[in-house]
């Protein structure tokens, strides 16, 4: 199934092209975020800022992407607004939430995409799909236009097939980002890198990504991951409730959505301020880790994708954010890069996390990387 929800033209018709997430406003277009309980939006007043800032540096928006409903789903799996094929290997889940912006990447439709970022909703569909994702540094791009209206965890980010595309999306996003610093590869860096219990065989891509850069890697530890995992998804669970919680009554929010909001409803003060405790913790965990090392370095998903047939019999994903969550939580820039497994097609994805504010740093080491690996 195709990636797009609505097909449009807006912007210079010569320019780079680029897919807009459906929970992204462009004016004069409803943005529905993959529910049938908005489907009968009305169209959007005016531009996302995110969206008005690409057409001032001259992007073709082609169209808007489908995503797994009101960005709170990890599979992809759409019923109501579609669910994209896998470009990678389409028995597999593109990923969620900006599944169709990831495939619509992947399948070469577009030059590049914009996703939202709540728990790992660019950096897991990045990975499932053999993509560039980066979640920016949190408030580095101006999010206002994009739903929910109200988050602290959510960034607007872009996903790309090379390094030099995803700068270029940036630079017209974030305000003085330094484009000659992100386009310059990293090649003298030391990278932390942090032990995960990821699967071994994607420890070993990882590994010889890391060998193949040439970087000066030394081990890092963040004990404090698991529990930043369950607290960002207390958070995002409290958020997500206050935001979209009225439309369960409406009877049209998909069953999935609807049980997770339900339960959502749960979430007391007190569980927000111990999620809030641990928030505080984890942030000053992981800038100490990266106080004498350019990024960290660990796997985007702890495991292979698994199959919609897999995810339509019940299986529970949550935990594949585990390794991604954490970084919405404590607000740091991370990167998804797709390294190619041995003996397959597929790729997995290596996630570079930096300090806040330094992105371009991320996008050098990632430029470094995709010029090591392309050379091997």
């Amino acid at each position: 199934m195709s990636a797009f929800v609505q097909r449009l033209s807006v912007g210079d018709a010569n320019g780079p092209t680029i897919a807009i997430k459906d929970c992204i406003d462009i004016a004069g277009w409803p943005t529905r975020a993959g529910s049938a309980a908005l489907a009968d939006a009305p169209p959007a007043r005016g531009d996302a800022a995110a969206v008005r800032a690409l057409l001032e540096a001259g992007w073709h928006i082609v169209g808007k992407t489908t995503m797994h409903e009101l960005a709170y789903g990890m599979s992809g799996i759409n019923h109501w607004a579609g669910t994209p094929l896998n470009p990678q290997d389409p028995s597999l889940i593109t990923g969620g939430s900006s599944s169709g912006s990831a495939a619509a990447v992947g399948a070469g439709e577009v030059d590049a995409a914009l996703g939202s970022d709540t728990g790992g909703s660019i950096r897991l569909p990045a990975a499932c799909c053999g993509v560039i994702g980066l979640k920016p540094s949190f408030g580095r791009v101006d999010r206002r236009g994009a739903q929910p209206p109200t988050s602290s965890l959510d960034c607007i980010g872009p996903f790309a097939r090379e390094m030099n595309v995803m700068n270029l999306v940036m630079a017209a996003l974030a305000p003085g980002f330094d484009g000659a610093a992100a386009g310059t590869p990293l090649a003298a860096a030391r990278i932390g890198v942090v032990a995960t219990d990821a699967d071994p065989a994607i420890d070993a891509t990882i590994a010889a990504a890391l060998q193949a850069s040439g970087w000066q890697c030394t081990p890092r530890a963040l004990p404090g991951l698991g529990a930043a995992f369950e607290a960002g998804l207390t958070v995002i669970n409290h958020e997500t409730w206050a935001a979209f919680g009225h439309l369960v009554a409406s009877g049209r929010v998909g069953a999935d959505v609807a049980q997770r909001l339900q339960a959502a409803s749960a979430t007391t003060a007190a569980d927000l301020q111990a999620a809030e405790r641990v928030r505080e913790q984890f942030s000053l965990e992981v800038e100490r880790a990266l106080l004498d090392v350019d990024a960290l370095v660990l796997p985007t998903l702890p495991r292979l994708p698994p199959s919609l047939a897999d995810i339509e019999g019940g299986l529970s994903i949550v935990t594949l954010s585990a390794l991604v969550r954490p970084f919405n939580l404590s607000g740091h820039p991370a990167l998804s890069f797709p390294v190619p497994l041995a003996g397959g097609a597929l790729t997995t994805g290596l996630q570079l996390v930096g300090r806040k504010g330094e992105d371009e740093r991320l996008c050098a080491l990632a430029l470094h990387l995709e010029r090591s690996l392309n050379t091997r």
